[in-house]
């Protein structure tokens, strides 16, 4: 009987899945990063044989152009298994760039106005002296008024 990771790797090698492969080989080399920057990286993706590094903030792209020159030489020379088995020219060059549209929290995203029913009658009187004041307060008894009527 096959364990849990025979099986995803059988899954891995048929061809409708060999996205997963070249996921597998972007996570191994975003593992070369340091955790901080590992942590600034927003997304990744490979397109016309370049791999795209998305940050969230300039300080992890900095970093990163620190440090992209050590990672090349190194993949040159020693390219990961996985990378190896997906395509041997998977991509050629490495670059980064800076996103400037912020992330979108669950909380922002589930933003919804609230409305409630009205529930004073609008049956109440007025004892005020000062002319604009009890005007106002009339006009808004009207409205609640007009809004009891409506519903």
């Amino acid at each position: 009987m096959k364990n849990a990771s025979q099986i995803i790797n059988s899954i891995q090698t048929r061809p409708q899945f060999s996205q997963l492969s070249y996921y597998k080989c972007i996570k191994i080399v975003q593992s070369m990063f340091t955790p901080p920057i590992q942590k600034m990286i927003n997304f990744t993706y490979i397109k016309n044989k370049t791999l795209f590094f998305v940050f969230n903030h300039p300080v992890g792209k900095q970093e990163f152009d620190n440090n992209i020159q050590s990672i090349k030489s190194a993949l040159k020379y020693h390219m990961p298994q996985e990378c190896k088995e997906c395509d041997e020219n998977l991509f050629d060059d490495i670059k980064a760039f800076v996103t400037h549209t912020p992330k979108k929290n669950k909380e922002e995203i589930k933003e919804t106005k609230q409305v409630y029913k009205e529930r004073s009658t609008g049956n109440f009187e007025i004892n005020i002296d000062d002319e604009k004041l009890n005007a106002l307060v009339h006009d808004i008894q009207k409205i609640i008024k007009k809004m009891n009527n409506e519903s």
